[in-house]
């Protein structure tokens, strides 16, 4: 796949990373997409940056893994890029609010597909447990079935086990105040702590 990964700080970079040892091409981006040198050095030559527009216009799927301050700014410089796109939010708003942030950004951009995914633990985790039986489980939000069947394969391509967690509305489970952030499970305990999630929720 081609894969668009908006933000290049220690998240992104890192995914972007591994997207490119799984052998996908990569368009880096930012800001200041001529500032990332260092993070298209380490794509193993699969990759390179571009402007933020660019960058959706290339990708069969987006990541999505800019500070939270700057989503709004993202989101407005990929413009109608985004239409009818798979996007895989990573991002955590700095608190609980009455919405997740996930659903925020559905508001902001409602012509892209969004799904839920790699935000619930930070790299050094991912990174430990990547690729290792049993495989980590990582959890999926979306209403979207494209949007499912795009980040789950995505999340099996970078070692991972992908987990579906409901629609937008569960987000609220992996975000910061959330059940689901910072738990790590594998794969086969992930249904019990999911189950345990939704009945914290209720």
């Amino acid at each position: 796949m081609h894969i668009g990964v908006i933000g290049a700080g220690r998240l992104g970079a890192t995914l972007a990373g591994w997207c490119a040892e799984s052998g996908h091409d990569v368009a880096v981006t930012s800001r200041h997409p001529e500032r990332l040198g260092s993070v298209v050095d380490n794509l193993g030559g699969h990759g390179a940056a571009m402007p933020v527009a660019d960058a959706v216009a290339f990708a069969d799927v987006v990541l999505f893994a800019p500070n939270w301050e700057s989503a709004h700014e993202a989101l407005d410089l990929a413009g109608d890029a985004l239409t009818g796109k798979v996007v895989i939010d990573a991002t955590n708003p700095p608190a609980p609010a009455g919405t997740s942030g996930f659903e925020t950004l559905i508001d902001w951009a409602p012509e892209a597909h969004w799904a839920k995914a790699f935000n619930t633990l930070p790299t050094t985790v991912l990174g430990r447990r990547r690729g290792h039986d049993p495989l980590l489980a990582e959890f999926v939000c979306t209403d979207r079935p494209d949007a499912r069947r795009t980040a789950a394969t995505l999340v099996r391509d970078l070692g991972f086990a992908p987990v579906y967690a409901g629609g937008p509305r569960a987000a609220r489970l992996t975000e910061p105040g959330g059940p689901l952030q910072l738990t790590e499970v594998d794969v086969f305990h992930a249904t019990e702590a999911l189950a345990e999630a939704l009945a914290a929720a209720r």
